[in-house]
């Protein structure tokens, strides 16, 4: 298997690829269907590419069922700090959060299951970000929570106007049935 699966807590894996470098780079895998089956992790739906400067801060995002969303993210360029947020209202983690650094160094990947708000912080300049959905984008069912309850590494914080306004956790429209 060339993925080495690392529970961080509250169901979000950190996926390590195996990396396979010589003198000309490296290649990876970055998903294979067979090995996040058995972690129970589904085919990608959605890829999306984000680029962001040092301080940015982009989150915290989730959607809402039926188009709750899985997320697996890797960064291609710089360093971040990711954040996965529990916003299922009957969990015992409520509330509670995990974060890992992801870089293009480390090659780490981190998986984050429906029922989960995300964000992350870009630490370097031109930090490129690489991340695949289980479901599609769907703006009527698009929520955040505000990201001031992370302490984010840089506390300069570059934030969206909309990212700004979004509500405190216990305001915000979350997973109630889960």
């Amino acid at each position: 298997m060339p993925f080495e699966f690392e529970e961080l807590g509250l169901g979000v894996l950190l996926i390590k690829p195996k990396v396979f470098p010589d003198n000309r780079g490296y290649f990876k895998e970055i998903f294979k269907e067979s090995d996040f089956k058995k972690m129970n992790i589904s085919s990608p739906l959605q890829v999306n590419v984000s680029f962001s400067k040092a301080g940015v801060v982009r989150g915290l995002h989730y959607q809402l069922p039926p188009k709750e969303q899985g997320k697996i993210v890797t960064v291609l360029k710089g360093r971040i700090i990711d954040v996965a947020v529990d916003i299922r209202k009957k969990s015992k983690s409520f509330g509670k959060y995990v974060y890992a650094e992801l870089s293009e160094d480390n090659h780490y990947m981190l998986w984050i299951p429906p029922g989960f708000a995300h964000g992350f912080q870009a630490l370097e300049e031109s930090t490129v970000l690489y991340f695949v959905t289980h479901n599609e984008y769907s703006p009527p069912h698009e929520r955040c929570i505000n990201y001031t309850m992370i302490d984010w590494p840089i506390k300069s914080v570059i934030i969206s106007e909309k990212d700004a306004k979004c509500p405190p956790l216990e305001k915000a429209e979350v997973f109630e049935d889960w």
